[in-house]
């Protein structure tokens, strides 16, 4: 069997243009945008800060290593403080539950679409519920072990840095270490980036076209993936090599607008409204791409055979 992986996106840009386009209908365009915004609502990522810190300061880096035990020592001498951060942390907490939680639902809405060429809300919010709440367990308890390993990992990087501040090695050793750790930090992009995607781009489609929970979908993922591996593995490298063209791409539409594209990208659904020709075609792309290996695994409708007379 032959693997195809520009004819899946072809076919999903095709889907695309089909959909959005001909004929062009603004309300169609805010109805499925809504549910490709709730899909996204936790697969954005934040930025990043910079500062000025003097890396050749020592006593920049001792106060730096020293800082957890000084937030201990704040903590314990501001219990106020120390309690609306408890508080903070637990609201933050229920409010992320809840974005997961729809977000999960928002898959499957968005997915209906996408696969039957519809613009529904309601419908889709209702008919998925049991697959949503499934995948919602996955997503939280995968979140917070994606979220706890990260943690444990950076950890382990405060205590290398430490150590290696403070102690007496040479500079083999010291290059060693970090270079450990970046393998150590690619292997957690790889691993987790491949499970991020293959549950969205085939688990929960398995789950929408045989209306299965989370576990039975891996399931049944699992013994597709052991028979065609490195075709999937291509798929990873692909979409990866797509997204980066993708964020390419956005940028260049920002700077050819002079920034207002950008604004309004920022803005929650109006951005997800705007973006929504590349998440339709990204989405209509992994499903093409897993219809190859069989009509089971095909989500769209079946097109209505013709009758031939004689």
């Amino acid at each position: 069997m032959s693997i195809s992986y520009s004819l899946p996106l072809s076919k999903g840009w095709n889907r695309m243009k089909k959909a959005l386009f001909q004929p062009f209908d603004i309300t169609k365009w805010f109805r499925i945008g809504f549910t490709a915004w709730l899909a996204g609502l936790t697969d954005c990522n934040g930025g990043s800060g910079s500062g000025n810190t003097n890396v050749n300061d020592k006593t920049d880096w001792v106060e730096f290593f020293n800082f957890p035990q000084t937030a201990h020592e704040w903590l314990l001498e501001n219990p106020l403080w120390f309690g609306l951060i408890i508080a903070g942390l637990i609201l933050i907490f229920i409010i992320v539950t809840i974005l997961v939680w729809i977000s999960s639902r928002g898959k499957f809405m968005f997915l209906h679409n996408v696969a039957l060429e519809k613009s529904d809300i309601s419908i889709p919010w209702h008919e998925y519920r049991k697959e949503g709440n499934s995948l919602f367990l996955w997503n939280f308890f995968y979140g917070w072990v994606t979220f706890l390993s990260f943690m444990a990992f950076l950890v382990h990087c405060f205590l290398t840095a430490k150590m290696l501040f403070f102690g007496d090695f040479d500079q083999l050793a010291v290059l060693g270490s970090i270079a450990g750790l970046v393998l150590i930090l690619i292997a957690y992009i790889i691993v987790f980036g491949y499970i991020s995607t293959f549950v969205d781009s085939f688990v929960i489609p398995i789950m929408f076209k045989n209306r299965v929970g989370i576990l039975n979908g891996w399931s049944q993922f699992l013994s597709l993936l052991a028979k065609n591996i490195f075709s999937f593995i291509l798929f990873g490298l692909f979409y990866f090599v797509l997204g980066i063209g993708i964020v390419i791409a956005v940028i260049f539409f920002a700077l050819l607008t002079c920034c207002i594209g950008l604004l309004l990208l920022a803005i929650p659904y109006i951005g997800a409204v705007v973006l929504l020709p590349v998440s339709y075609t990204i989405r209509a792309f992994s499903i093409e791409f897993l219809s190859q290996f069989g009509d089971e695994y095909n989500v769209f409708p079946k097109e209505p055979e013709m009758n031939v007379k004689n």
